[in-house]
């Protein structure tokens, strides 16, 4: 089984079960919240190695929650993937400027995830 911990904040159940399906099949632990402002608690708690956050969500959107975990000491270096099923240019560049290492796009394949999460766990040396 890997050591790394992946964060996944998604308001939608069933995409949040799937995202959470699909990581556990890959071998990863799975710690997972409905939306932004627990993402924030919950990577303060657990300090996970990567954070697959939807974009739109209740309570806190995950640029508001991106933004709060780069100006934290604890969670700064977290890397960032957002999910999202709009892709204005103007979104991705709103969330790669708020510190984000990937803007992914919903729909998406499974193998197409891991391998960018796979990529940036590498890229941080966390796999």
């Amino acid at each position: 089984m890997s050591e790394a911990l992946i964060l996944v904040a998604e308001d939608e159940r069933d995409i949040r079960d799937l995202i959470v399906f699909t990581l556990q099949i890959a071998d990863f632990k799975v710690v997972e919240v409905p939306n932004g402002e627990e993402a924030v608690k919950k990577a303060l708690e657990v300090k996970p190695d990567l954070i697959l956050m939807d974009v739109r969500m209740p309570k806190m959107t995950g640029f508001e929650a991106c933004k709060a975990l780069k100006q934290q000491e604890k969670t700064k270096d977290i890397p960032v993937i957002f999910l999202s099923a709009k892709g204005q240019e103007a979104e991705i560049s709103t969330g790669l400027d708020l510190g984000a290492e990937e803007y992914f796009l919903k729909p998406f394949a499974p193998d197409e995830l891991i391998n960018r999460v796979n990529k940036i766990l590498r890229k941080y040396g966390k796999l």
